[in-house]
């Protein structure tokens, strides 16, 4: 059933007011709390009745939102001020930074070995020193990856060596009901299987 539109204008009968009053302001308090819970913001609702008694929601502490609701009222100019003096420095900073990245960007290039033309000698020796530091980081590093690869290749190995002489022990065992023709096949086998693996 569809309800019919609400005419809105002042209820004349005391207890449908009442009831009327009741209802909304539940229903207002709890989109309030809703809103705060779902968009993450501070909500304050402050609902006077018409004898006087108050009925309040906040997300936080109600004052914090009330000196806050003060001081954006009253000092609308004053926060004006204070966001394009923010803006101005955000501006400044980004100045400095995109002066910072186009340095970076030249010395880059010039350790690529480009644009070197404009450079003395001191800069020159300096971007030199810069590589020869910066190769013998990566020859470092390369040798410390190469070491470690070395480590598991020969514990890998002692691993395989181990496994060979445990299956070599259980051959050996089982080679003495054997013929000696059939000992050297299961040997090849085992050295075929080996190699496979």
């Amino acid at each position: 059933m569809v309800r019919g539109k609400i005419q809105l204008k002042r209820i004349e009968n005391a207890t449908s007011r009442q009831v009327t009053f009741s209802k909304r302001r539940n229903g207002l308090l709890k989109k309030a709390y809703e809103l705060s819970v779902l968009c993450e913001v501070e909500v304050a609702a402050i609902i006077f009745s018409q004898k006087g008694r108050l009925y309040e929601f906040s997300s936080s502490d109600i004052q914090m939102i009330i000196e806050r609701y003060r001081n954006r009222t009253k000092g609308g100019q004053l926060n004006n001020i204070a966001e394009e003096q923010y803006i101005q420095q955000l501006r400044s900073e980004t100045a400095i930074m995109e002066k910072k990245i186009g340095l970076l960007d030249v010395s880059q290039r010039q350790l690529f070995g480009y644009g070197l033309s404009f450079c003395n000698s001191e800069e020159l020796q300096e971007m030199e020193n810069q590589l020869v530091r910066s190769l013998h980081r990566i020859r470092e590093r390369k040798a410390r990856i190469l070491m470690d690869r070395i480590k598991h290749l020969k514990e890998k190995e002692r691993l395989i060596l181990e496994e060979k002489a445990r299956i070599s022990g259980k051959c050996g065992a089982k080679d003495q009901h054997q013929l000696p023709g059939d000992q050297e096949k299961d040997i090849v086998t085992l050295n075929q299987q080996e190699e496979e693996s």
